[in-house]
């Protein structure tokens, strides 16, 4: 079983990751720095795009598309946050300038 990172962390991780991907980022809302779940907004041409950290069925993380397979719109993705943030209050919410919409962080989407 994979070791688990702490939230706060693995969020500066990422956004270290993306500013030396020349990609802007920032924290929209910050959850609990030991175990809060991370939610990640990918901003890129063709709309947004929300991904949700999850495990799979063997315990390795991976990342959920979890708007859908394509961009949505602000309102849209914005809904989806609300929703995640008003069921877990420790929830961490980051936005990746994402022109592609591929995370800057090594991800497993499924």
């Amino acid at each position: 079983m994979d070791a688990k990172v702490k939230a706060g962390i693995w969020v500066s991780m990422a956004i270290r990751l993306s500013d030396m991907a020349g990609r802007a980022a920032a924290v929209l809302r910050k959850g609990d720095p030991d175990s809060g779940g991370i939610v990640c907004v990918l901003r890129g041409r063709a709309g947004v795009q929300v991904l949700s950290q999850i495990r799979d069925a063997e315990g390795r993380p991976a990342w959920l598309r979890a708007t859908g397979p394509g961009p949505v719109d602000q309102e849209t993705a914005d809904a989806y946050v609300a929703r995640q943030v008003q069921r877990d209050p420790d929830l961490w919410v980051v936005e990746f300038d994402a022109p592609d919409l591929q995370p800057p962080f090594e991800a497993r989407l499924v």
